[in-house]
């Protein structure tokens, strides 16, 4: 039996009952904390924790301690969106941004996800592998415990599948869950610019049946945009992704209302990603279901493009979680702190409401929030151990600036190795 246990914490938050698998309403904004506390990891898995006037005796002298000397513990961030695996950055992009190109300028120039495709297309599967190795490894580091990670930038039948078996390849390597989403649907390979049905019948025909021949992905995911995907070729790619069991996933409203919030809802996506640009009817049709909205401000943030409505979906009673969208072109950080100091600063949201929607309900939109993102006895002991605080509310505040000391994953602080 592995143990550890964790003593002199100052606050121990995100408690939440085990059966809660999701937050909505006004219930975000509570995250229940125990003051001066222990807990205590056995296989893994967090067994019991109390205040420290009431460790059980014998503890102290027959467990494994570190002592949290007064900083807080917290639930890992449970990052569900990103898109770790590419070949290589995109910072001449970047300075086009500088000049003020947009998104869709940069795109026209080559740029953008076809840029990242052709790079990925001659990149190795062990090239990428050891690059993803590298960022989550720096992802976990910062606090993530939990990630889904997607295809898109392949484009290609051999290239997707080279996506998704890296993926594989971090799952199967790394300590933490890491789902995976098959993106092949991101946007029209040049090839295709010109026949949008070969390339939808490529995805249906082909990368469909090998993929879960070889039990690669776990979600569908469609970019539902104006230019990319229509609603239309979104619904007929989430229903062949159906027919294999795949849920689904969508990108939506990132650039423009265009009815993906409604197409998502519709098939019964697990959530629906970015939300920039929403209106009332995405919001009433999200609050009549059971889709997580998972926003993305350090897009915002990256492109300088609108933030998400966050309290405008809070209010309606709808379950967001917050994201990195970790990519070489539109968000090339994969730190889930900044995406919580962004949450509160640009989205409204308090600290409790971002915590919540970056653990307990990030790990509801990798369908995880039964085994992380909070903490109950019996889920995973992925855990961070803060710097002593003043509050929970400085962990946001202080912005830029990690207050994570020490990472467990699994019951084991994490020292780098898989």
């Amino acid at each position: 039996m592995s143990a550890l246990l964790i003593i002199n914490i100052a606050s121990l938050a995100g408690i939440h009952a085990k059966d809660t698998l999701q937050l909505k309403g006004t219930a975000m904004a509570e995250l229940p904390e125990i003051k001066n506390a222990w807990l205590l990891c056995k296989d893994g898995l967090i067994a019991d924790f109390g205040t420290m006037e009431n460790i059980p005796s014998g503890l102290l002298d027959s467990i494994p301690t570190v002592s949290a000397n007064g900083g807080y513990v917290l639930p890992s961030w449970c990052d569900s969106h990103t898109h770790v695996v590419f070949a290589a950055p995109r910072e001449e992009e970047f300075v086009m941004k500088i000049q003020g190109k947009s998104y869709e300028d940069i795109a026209a120039a080559g740029g953008g996800i076809l840029n990242s495709a052709r790079k990925l297309q001659i990149a190795t599967e062990d090239q990428l592998f050891e690059s993803a190795s590298a960022r989550l490894h720096d992802m976990i580091l910062q606090g993530t415990g939990a990630v889904e990670i997607k295809s898109g930038y392949g484009l290609s039948l051999d290239s997707e599948i080279k996506m998704l078996r890296v993926i594989k390849r971090l799952r199967e390597t790394f300590p933490i869950a890491v789902k995976s989403s098959f993106l092949a649907a991101h946007a029209f390979p040049q090839e295709y610019k010109n026949d949008h049905e070969g390339y939808i019948r490529l995805i249906i025909d082909k990368m469909l049946p090998q993929i879960a021949e070889e039990g690669l992905a776990d979600y569908m995911d469609v970019f539902c945009e104006q230019g990319f995907f229509s609603v239309e070729e979104t619904s007929r790619l989430l229903d062949a992704g159906a027919k294999y069991g795949l849920p689904p996933k969508i990108h939506a409203n990132q650039l423009s209302v265009c009815g993906a919030v409604e197409t998502g809802v519709k098939h019964n996506a697990v959530s629906v990603d970015h939300l920039e640009v929403t209106d009332d009817a995405a919001i009433e049709s999200l609050a009549g279901s059971n889709t997580i909205a998972t926003l993305l401000p350090s897009c915002s943030f990256y492109l300088n493009i609108p933030f998400a409505n966050a309290r405008g979906l809070i209010n309606a009673g709808i379950p967001v979680a917050v994201a990195t969208d970790f990519n070489p072109g539109s968000t090339p950080s994969g730190n889930m702190n900044f995406v919580v100091s962004l949450s509160c600063i640009k989205l409204r949201m308090l600290p409790a409401e971002a915590i919540n929607a970056a653990t307990i309900n990030g790990a509801a939109a990798m369908q995880l929030s039964d085994q992380v993102g909070s903490i109950a006895i019996g889920k995973k002991a992925n855990l961070m151990i803060t710097r002593p605080m003043p509050s929970l509310a400085y962990l946001p505040y202080s912005f830029g600036q990690s207050q994570i000391k020490i990472v467990i994953l699994n019951g084991r602080i994490y020292d780098g190795r898989p």
